[in-house]
């Protein structure tokens, strides 16, 4: 087994089941649009990816449409939406025991890091996290890669073979790839185990404890 030291954690379908906040957001993005959606599990497509990506590639939307359908969902999202969340059973478990083991834990995630530390902050998850990493308000660093890379810049990290990102979307195994590093694809989010294979993860878990046995 690998040692690894440091730890990457997406935030969404990883660390905290967001699909209440996530989905209310939308709905409310899509109502300005005149867009009812009567079935919320068919939003949780976008739990995961940019959400501007989501709205272009599943609802149509020009750029500029995703841009201010983004504007609305944020009226709702940072002030309701992002406390409508529910950290995964066992996930606080799993981050005292690696820091306890001396493990560097670090937050990468596609979400503004304004609201990654809001939730964070909340859930009292922070204390656990040696850098929290997030886009920006303004659409930029997005990509899972520039995220990552952000987020191992922050700390100084440059032993990547002793890094690994952990994650439920393709996203999240695609930008650790790009950087570099090993990765680990949860069944427990929102990815499937098709779109995890087919990223090309290096593990893929079925649970909490399974991060724990590969980390450890």
């Amino acid at each position: 087994m690998e040692r690894f030291q440091y730890i990457l954690f997406d935030l969404d379908g990883t660390l905290t089941d967001p699909a209440v906040g996530i989905t209310n957001s939308i709905m409310y993005a899509l109502k300005k649009y005149n867009i009812k959606v009567n079935d919320r599990s068919e939003l949780y497509k976008f739990i995961g990816p940019p959400l501007l990506e989501s709205f272009m590639k599943y609802y149509g939307f020009t750029e500029e449409e995703g841009k201010k359908a983004i504007e609305y969902y944020r009226e709702y999202f940072g002030v309701k939406g992002l406390f409508e969340n529910i950290i995964y059973d066992g996930i606080k478990d799993l981050l005292k025991s690696l820091k306890d083991n001396g493990k560097i834990l670090l937050v990468a995630t596609s979400k503004p890091q304004v609201f990654a530390e809001q939730i964070l902050v909340h859930f009292k998850l922070d204390k656990y996290f040696s850098f929290i990493a997030g886009s920006n308000l303004d659409g930029t660093r997005i990509k899972k890669a520039e995220v990552i890379e952000y987020a191992l810049e922050g700390l100084n990290i440059t032993e990547l073979t002793k890094t690994i990102m952990v994650g439920d979307r393709e996203h999240d195994i695609r930008g650790a790839k790009t950087i570099g590093i090993k990765s680990i694809g949860v069944l427990y989010g929102y990815g499937s185990k098709e779109e995890l294979v087919n990223a090309d993860a290096d593990y893929i878990v079925q649970s909490v404890s399974e991060i724990k046995d590969i980390v450890l």
